[in-house]
């Protein structure tokens, strides 16, 4: 199965058990200019325990592999679980909106937008932004800070500085951010 006909899927799923989501990672980036091959799919949700039992029974057993326990363990810790289409073996990530300021105020600046010809909602590019700071700053790669400086070339005096700048000093990421100014 396609990246498109999955991200189709999940994204139905989401809507249809009234589960708030967003498209981020590398799908954001590519929404947004920078083009990356990856082999996962990373949505942002915030959903209550009930939306969340209506979304995972709602997958089709057959077709997508889910860890009920690993889902309800992502919801209580505010972390992230998978869902993997089996035939083709993407992955997508659904990462848990975490309870602190700075996921809420994204999740309500999320944007609406097409990947793959699925209407959706997607990561503005400044959450993106500091999306992958916050990753390189955990260490996990240096593909998040190529990823930022294009998405800065991209975007550059279109990009709200005052909401970066104030992100950028309550998330302590001035280390990541300074490494990506060219």
């Amino acid at each position: 199965m396609s990246a498109g006909n999955i991200l189709r899927y999940i994204v139905a799923a989401l809507d249809a058990a009234g589960i708030p989501s967003m498209v981020a990672g590398s799908f954001a980036a590519g929404f947004h200019g920078v083009q990356r091959s990856t082999y996962d799919i990373d949505i942002v949700i915030d959903p209550s325990k009930e939306a969340l039992d209506k979304f995972l029974h709602s997958l089709d057993q057959e077709a997508y592999y889910v860890s009920m326990d690993a889902a309800h363990d992502a919801l209580r810790r505010r972390s992230m679980f998978n869902v993997i289409e089996m035939a083709s073996n993407w992955k997508v990530d659904l990462i848990v909106r975490k309870n602190r300021p700075f996921s809420v105020e994204e999740m309500q600046r999320r944007a609406e937008g097409t990947i793959l010809g699925v209407d959706l909602h997607v990561t503005t590019v400044e959450d993106s932004i500091l999306s992958k700071l916050e990753w390189a700053k955990a260490g996990e790669s240096n593909r998040q800070l190529e990823d930022v400086r294009e998405l800065v070339k991209v975007h550059g005096s279109r990009l709200d500085r005052p909401y970066l700048e104030r992100w950028i000093a309550e998330l302590e990421l001035e280390e990541q951010w300074r490494k990506v100014q060219p």
